[in-house]
């Protein structure tokens, strides 16, 4: 039932993933959302953010930031960043994550996109094909709007977590 919101990876952090081995595997582009992801919630570009992005491109990954946000949130972090970007994307629908795909002309078997929402970043991800990978948000301190979302994510992940500890055991 809730494996429509199953991310394929779950990490603590975005600055955890091992991009490197990543590339290897034949993934081109990464996707990402931004707030929560790689700053705090309405926060500018960090060094962290900015180092992480240089870091990509030295890989040889093309990136995309896809947002719900307006443009106005999302283009100075973009342009930080040197990277392509997509506002008003309409997580969880397929258009972002499509425009996005198309900006780094890259397809849904080499393409990534890190999130830390279930039911906008994960499932619109799962919902194109592409590989998922859900990290817990960067703040401790959420409008209500999204501590709301949290506590109906809890049982998914719950749910999600159980399944990987009996595939573990196997």
């Amino acid at each position: 039932m809730f494996k429509v919101f199953y991310p394929s990876y779950y990490m603590d952090s975005t600055y955890d993933i091992d991009f490197e081995t990543l590339f290897e595997k034949g993934y081109k582009g990464v996707m990402f959302d931004i707030d929560n992801t790689l700053v705090e919630h309405d926060e500018p570009a960090t060094d962290r953010a900015i180092e992480l992005f240089k870091r990509l491109r030295d890989i040889g990954f093309k990136t995309c930031l896809i947002s719900n946000n307006k443009e106005y949130r999302i283009l100075p972090l973009a342009t930080l960043l040197e990277t392509d970007y997509v506002y008003k994307a309409l997580k969880p629908k397929k258009y972002g994550y499509l425009k996005g795909m198309e900006k780094m002309n890259t397809d849904v078997d080499n393409t990534l996109f890190v999130g830390d929402q279930l039911f906008t970043d994960i499932w619109g991800a799962n919902r194109v094909g592409i590989t998922s990978i859900l990290v817990k948000p960067i703040a401790k301190h959420e409008e209500i709007q999204i501590v709301l979302k949290r506590l109906l994510e809890k049982p998914v992940l719950h749910a999600y977590n159980r399944q990987v500890v009996r595939r573990n055991r196997k």
